[in-house]
């Protein structure tokens, strides 16, 4: 057999190599899964912004529609619905995670399939709701994915299935982000989007073919629904405030929506604020998308050894000051369009500190969850570390009209400082908690 279908108890006595690690089914499906997770990120976000900038929609509305993308930020609503209800007819043939996840992907495929079709030249309200739905189907399958690599293989394997989910999912960037942009320099937008609900409906297949963990969460028959939220809504926080009790607990929370809101703040504009600096689509996809991937993979690498070296808290401490000041390189693009050497090395140091953040994020995230509910209040963190960025995505436009691209950019850079502030305070009584 494979080595899946070795018990907890062999695998604790005789420890997988790499070889062994990664030769698992599980790696192979969980490359396909990180795919699906992070094709649709872009499509509904920054990829979404350059076709509606194609198409002569206003900054201010560009901005309002990037909205859709709090489905990512809220997914923790519905995640006891995935783990608690079994769906009919498909449940049962194919079990709790892959029906939720295949039932995800198809209303994914459908609603970029509807979005090539209605266009943003369509009705504008029609058009939006697609785009809700598609953010809503992209975020449940981040949701079951996580939840399936978790049960899938024990505690032993999970950092090869993380690895093949990420380079999945990077991989997937590049499509829904490079690739899309040079190819709508050369085919009409709707076909793009088409394109990629064809990968969608591709990545189905494995969904089928993958195997089912044999450990899920009793179903919602097995216990009420006023448990299912007991257990897995209310406890996490009721633990969290346990733990970081009073001011501590509040301030923490605050911390997590604004420490990297610099860094996300420039999502929605940025590729309308390309296209405004004289560059094609294609160059934007090769630098911005291909170039940045590279580069931000680089600068999470980066992170993860210095916080090997100094720490998580110095480390912390150093991307979020990064995260915040690389913003200050947008300047100057603003005043040298069209020049490909100060593009490509603005969008070098833009993702090398975007990276290097993500990693310093994760880390320290990780270190505040309680191990009884991991799954479930790091959701809850993730969400949290979102939701602001995304909120002021939403006015982003308006912004820009109003303050023009650079008062913009040294908004963003300004916008770390009261995150820095509560990173100071939060420092010492962390610390005094620990001893």
């Amino acid at each position: 057999g494979s080595v899946l279908s070795n018990s907890h108890s062999d695998m604790n006595q005789s420890p997988p190599s790499l070889r062994e690690a990664f030769a698992q089914p599980a790696a192979l499906t969980m490359f396909f899964f990180g795919f699906t997770s992070g094709l649709p990120f872009l499509l509904v976000g920054g990829t979404l912004s350059a076709w509606l900038k194609d198409s002569g929609v206003s900054l201010e509305d560009i901005g309002l529609m990037s909205l859709a993308g709090l489905a990512y930020s809220v997914k923790f609503l519905w995640s006891p619905a995935v783990d608690r209800v079994r769906l009919p007819f498909l449940g049962k043939l194919l079990g709790q995670r892959r029906s939720w996840l295949l039932l995800a992907q198809i209303v994914l495929a459908l609603s970029l399939l509807l979005m090539s079709m209605i266009t943003p030249q369509g009705p504008a309200l029609f058009f939006v709701g697609i785009i809700v739905i598609a953010a809503f189907a992209g975020a449940t399958q981040d949701v079951v994915v996580d939840a399936y690599r978790i049960e899938i293989a024990p505690e032993e394997v999970q950092g090869a299935l993380a690895a093949t989910y990420t380079l999945g999912y990077r991989i997937a960037l590049l499509g829904s982000g490079a690739f899309a942009l040079i190819l709508a320099d050369h085919l009409p937008w709707p076909t793009v989007y088409q394109v990629m609900a064809l990968a969608v409906i591709g990545v189905m297949l494995v969904t089928v073919l993958a195997r089912e963990p044999e450990q899920t969460k009793v179903m919602v028959r097995a216990t009420s629904i006023a448990q299912a939220i007991e257990d897995s809504m209310i406890g996490p926080f009721r633990d969290f405030f346990r733990r970081y009790s009073g001011w501590l607990g509040i301030g923490l929370l605050v911390f997590i929506g604004l420490f990297k809101i610099s860094d996300q703040m420039l999502g929605v504009m940025a590729l309308p604020f390309y296209l405004d600096s004289g560059f094609t689509k294609t160059e934007i996809g090769a630098i911005s998308k291909l170039f940045g991937v590279w580069v931000g993979i680089a600068g999470a690498f980066l992170g993860g050894a210095v916080v090997v070296r100094l720490g998580i808290q110095k480390t912390l401490l150093i991307a979020m000051i990064l995260g915040g000041v690389s913003n200050l390189l947008y300047l100057l693009l603003s005043v040298n369009h069209g020049n490909l050497v100060i593009f490509t090395a603005v969008i070098g140091g833009e993702n090398l500190a975007g990276g290097f953040l993500g990693t310093a994020a994760v880390a320290w995230l990780s270190s505040l969850v309680n191990r009884e509910y991991t799954a479930t209040q790091y959701a809850l963190f993730s969400s949290l570390v979102t939701l602001p960025g995304k909120l002021i995505g939403g006015v982003s436009g308006f912004m820009v009209t109003s303050m023009g691209y650079e008062g913009f950019f040294i908004f963003s850079t300004v916008a770390v400082l009261p995150a820095l502030a509560l990173f100071f305070w939060l420092q010492p009584r962390l610390a005094e908690r620990k001893d």
